[in-house]
């Protein structure tokens, strides 16, 4: 099934028989290991495939877990997992809060080093991942987690890049899960992506806060 979600080249998500463009952020909801590793396995085992970047944050799981789950999905990329030039794995703190404070702002200049470094041998498509749950701990600058993902909209706009951040259903409470809604344009959800009507924009989302981008 593909779901038109930009102007830019058409890719398959690697899960499912699902594809869609390049350029897009998605939030993909899951309650049980299974449907999350589906989502997870699948589209990172795709990109090492397609020799795309891909990049992977943990947390309900170690890097080495994903690592033995790819293989068994897709035994012929079994020699890319352990590749940094085709996949990079993060801790949660390394990614979003490595000098121990989340800011959106931080975020915002880290991934534009990361994609420039990404590009810096020539064009790149990326696919990035990463399991939310690290958002309920007591972290300081936490409760910006939506500004990040609002921007983050911005920041994908135009580029060779796919962005699923997952929320675990049964551990996230429904009022950021309707936060994550606003600020996601499409959503999987059992397996499923589809366009999401909740979605605002981040100049409306951003603007609702008196921020901008």
């Amino acid at each position: 099934m593909y779901l038109k979600t930009s102007e830019l080249e058409k890719m398959n998500l690697g899960f499912g028989g699902h594809s869609c463009n390049w350029g897009t952020h998605i939030a993909g909801l899951y309650e049980t290991e299974e449907e999350r590793d589906q989502i997870i396995t699948g589209f990172l085992s795709k990109g090492l495939e397609e020799k795309d970047l891909g990049l992977y944050a943990p947390v309900e799981q170690t890097a080495q877990d994903m690592k033995d789950k790819i293989c068994q999905c897709c035994s012929k990329v079994k020699d890319l997992v352990d590749d940094e030039q085709y996949i990079q794995f993060y801790s949660a703190k390394a990614l979003y809060y490595p000098e121990g404070t989340f800011s959106p702002q931080e975020m915002d200049d880290n991934l534009r080093v990361f994609y420039d470094d990404a590009l810096s041998n020539g064009p790149r498509n990326i696919r990035a991942t990463a399991e939310m749950a690290w958002a309920l701990e007591s972290i300081p600058g936490v409760e910006q987690l939506m500004v990040y993902e609002s921007r983050l909209n911005a920041f994908i706009s135009g580029k060779t890049w796919i962005s699923i951040c997952l929320y675990n259903l049964k551990r996230f409470s429904g009022d950021i899960i309707m936060e994550v809604f606003r600020t996601h344009p499409y959503v999987i959800n059992k397996g499923v992506i589809t366009e999401n009507p909740f979605y605002e924009p981040p100049e409306i989302w951003l603007g609702k806060r008196g921020l901008s981008l």
